[in-house]
């Protein structure tokens, strides 16, 4: 389809190409996902994949609820806590 062949199509015909691209998309993810899973059950470590990809996920969990659940000190706390080790430093030094 050429660049002006595009500026005449219409809403419905780009809906349309949109949503033919995108099923063509999930079938070719889809057929590649069959592929790896059958290669997978061809294996003889199966068992042991499935308890590092287990440990994997697990571990980006921890991860992932670290990065998101830890609340940083407030910043005032954390001034007070300098001035608080600045005049014991300064109060060692007398």
């Amino acid at each position: 389809m050429t660049h002006s062949a595009q500026r005449g199509a219409g809403a419905d015909d780009r809906a349309v190409l949109l949503a033919a691209g995108l099923a063509d998309l999930a079938v070719s993810t889809l057929g590649t996902a069959v592929g790896a899973v059958r290669g997978l059950l061809r294996r003889s470590d199966t068992a042991d994949l499935v308890r590092e990809a287990e440990q994997d996920l697990q571990s980006r969990g921890r991860l992932a609820l670290a990065r998101y659940t830890h609340v940083p000190p407030a910043h005032l706390e954390v001034l007070a806590r300098h001035v608080k080790a600045r005049r014991a430093a300064d109060a060692g030094d007398d």
